[in-house]
């Protein structure tokens, strides 16, 4: 086993001479390895690092998530695909566990591989054909339930760095853009903005457990995470507002027939949304995979472009602000900015965000002590027991919030109305069609907001709606144009032809006068 590294890091920072702001940090690869792993973590587990970290006066929230994740971590077992899906999506696992394990400071607490036989102790059925990576989620040949842990060897002693190469030097900018420190780094501190350092001051800081969980919080919260870190500035939390996608993937036939309907309750004086309700496990599992999804694939699935401006800095260092050089393998650059889920967690059910899976882990069975190893030793096997019907029961009836929090209850619902003093003749039933352009809305919007289904589905729906009858208004009202300008036209020409035949009267009548006299 691996001896872990000391659990703090150090960092030389450059404070302003007014000592208001955070210039710029010199960092070495442990550092920059935590800060990078922040892209690994699933939104699931940084909803649970937030409500548990200690120096916090109050539980911080991201957005509509936590509300999600405390209404699945509310609802029946019974409502669940298999009892071990509830614990899949409360306790997320990243699919860098194995390199986060090795970083000086593991925010996540990634636990070790873990894998499962079954629980009947006289079972005879084959092990290689028995195992599951997840405790509950299948069965096995004989019927037990796949929940007996079993232990699982890791592989001896790395060197090097985990994400970026060791040793090696970085400077991170107060918004956490990072440039290796090679040479033209005086270019790189001018596109961070540093133009004046006269009457800087240089600190030391050590970082330890509660620092880098501070951290991740600023991450999500602030544009000048460092400054708030060290300095201790009070930050306002989420800034955004009116956050909406209206495209990032263009609708085509293979998108549009993956769309589903998802019923909404509406005021009819206002537009607001009341409350939405599915009774198809697609919309509930698609919401609740939000939470399987890390920091890393949320901007890849974005574009870059979430509200977590710090975040995007960060991601953006990493897909072009560093040379692939600077990275420790030679797939640890693409992983990060194209992140897949971890093995087992592509729902079945779920087929509208672009994503992927890792390939299973490679394990080798070895008879003499029961025991797995990650090395060349005894019988290898590569398939792994999953759910046939991923997370959620198709029959699973929920009314879902504007803050995505849900409830399997019609009655509840109905008293929110009463207590609202909203008449049902005041209520209408609606349906929107969600595609991968409004999965993607609402997620942009529950990462910040307290109203994911109104901000990234309902007004960005109607302000398209808007805008094309306002188009097709625009037309007739053209061709009106039209028709009064051709009739209006034509009664001229008339007017013309009209005063042109008198004239042609009157000279007649004078002439045959004057043939007369």
């Amino acid at each position: 086993m691996c001896n872990p590294p000391p659990p703090n890091l150090f960092l030389k920072v450059f404070i302003n001479k007014n000592k208001t702001k955070v210039l710029f940090a010199e960092a070495d690869n442990n550092f920059i390895d935590v800060l990078l792993s922040f892209l690994t973590i699933p939104l699931g587990k940084i909803v649970t690092i937030l409500q548990n970290h200690t120096e916090s006066e109050s539980p911080a929230a991201i957005g509509s998530l936590s509300t999600l994740y405390n209404g699945l971590s509310d609802l029946d077992p019974a409502h669940f695909s298999t009892p071990g899906a509830k614990e899949m999506l409360l306790n997320p696992r990243s699919s860098f566990r194995a390199e986060c394990r090795k970083l000086a400071v593991d925010v996540a607490d990634n636990a070790p591989l873990q894998c499962f036989l079954c629980e009947d102790g006289a079972c005879i059925e084959s092990v290689v054909k028995n195992v599951s990576l997840y405790s509950d989620i299948s069965k096995c040949e004989c019927g037990g339930s796949l929940n007996e842990e079993i232990r699982i060897e890791e592989c001896g002693e790395d060197e090097g760095g985990v994400f970026v190469t060791s040793p090696s030097l970085f400077i991170v900018s107060d918004d956490l853009r990072v440039a290796p420190i090679v040479t033209g780094i005086l270019q790189s501190l001018t596109d961070f903005g540093i133009a004046d350092t006269q009457g800087a001051e240089m600190k030391s800081f050590c970082l330890g457990d509660q620092e880098v969980q501070k951290l991740l919080k600023l991450s999500l919260t602030s544009a000048t995470p460092l400054t708030d870190l060290i300095l201790r500035k009070k930050t306002v939390e989420n800034p955004q507002s009116g956050i909406w996608l209206d495209h990032i993937h263009q609708d085509d036939a293979a998108t549009a027939s993956k769309k589903f309907g998802l019923g909404a309750f509406l005021q009819k004086s206002m537009n607001k949304l009341l409350f939405a309700g599915t009774t198809w496990s697609r919309d509930i599992v698609l919401r609740a995979c939000f939470l399987t999804l890390s920091l890393g694939g949320v901007e890849f699935l974005l574009g870059n472009n979430t509200p977590f401006k710090s975040v995007d800095n960060l991601y953006r260092s990493v897909s072009t602000g560093i040379d692939d050089k600077h990275f420790a393998t030679s797939d640890a650059k693409n992983r990060l900015i194209n992140p897949k889920l971890p093995h087992g967690y592509l729902s079945k059910n779920q087929l509208l965000l672009p994503l992927s899976e890792e390939g299973p882990p490679k394990l080798h069975y070895k008879e003499s002590n029961i025991g797995l190893l990650q090395e060349e030793v005894g019988v290898t096997f590569t398939s792994f027991k999953s759910s046939k019907e991923m997370f959620v029961n198709k029959q699973t009836t929920c009314f879902v919030n504007d803050d995505l929090s849900m409830s399997p209850s019609l009655a509840t619902r109905m008293l929110i109305l009463n207590d609202l003093g909203i008449p049902l003749s005041h209520v209408k039933e609606t349906e929107f069609h969600i595609g991968v352009n409004e999965a993607l809305g609402i997620l942009k919007a529950s990462l910040v907001l307290k109203t994911a289904l109104s901000d990234g589905l309902i007004k960005p729906m109607l302000k398209r709606q808007a805008k094309k009858e306002g188009a097709s208004e625009g037309r007739s009202l053209g061709s009106v144009d039209v028709t009064k300008m051709t009739v209006g036209f034509l009664r001229s020409e008339f007017k013309m032809l009209c005063v042109c035949c008198c004239m042609q009267i009157v000279l007649l009548l004078v002439g045959f006068w004057l043939h007369k006299l």
